[in-house]
């Protein structure tokens, strides 16, 4: 016990260098873009080398300091490939416009819907016909949190 004890209190530079994590690279490598497409359909031949390397921060999040990520709770945006579990990427520096995907607080609670303009009324339309439509009305606590701008999900 006493030996366990004189290891983990060890504070000597070599048992201090052998418990640090390894140092990560400044710049860490990204992975490559490929120049051909992927066919879905038939296969084509595929190139050899790399068109660039790929930053997923610069092609998902436009404008960092008001981009968030959040999870997925529900299966109400089915039918427009949200699923249960998904990420989404939410830029809170966009306005919602009719047809977005929008992360909504109502009455104190996260939704994620399809903001719909019509006949002068705003409504929240879920993806799925199971879920009925949510009117927007003065009398609730609603607000339009930010707007969805991909979804990130596994096969």
């Amino acid at each position: 016990m006493d030996k366990v004890m004189n290891e983990i209190n060890d504070k000597s530079p070599e048992r201090t260098r052998r418990s640090q994590s390894p140092r990560l690279p400044q710049s860490p490598r990204l992975p490559a873009l490929m120049t051909s497409a992927v066919a879905a359909g038939f296969p084509s031949p595929a190139d050899d080398h790399a068109e660039d390397r790929l930053d997923l921060n610069s092609l998902l999040i436009k404008h960092p300091a008001a981009t968030f990520f959040v999870r997925v709770s529900g299966d109400s945006m089915l039918e427009r490939g949200i699923h249960d579990g998904d990420l989404l990427v939410v830029d809170r520096s966009l306005e919602a416009a009719d047809g977005s995907v929008v992360i909504a607080i109502i009455d104190s609670e996260l939704t994620v819907k399809e903001l719909r303009r019509r006949n002068g009324r705003v409504w929240l339309i879920p993806a799925n016909t199971a879920c009925p439509p949510v009117p927007l009305a003065a009398d609730n606590e609603t607000h339009i949190w930010g707007v969805a701008t991909c979804v990130i999900h596994s096969l």
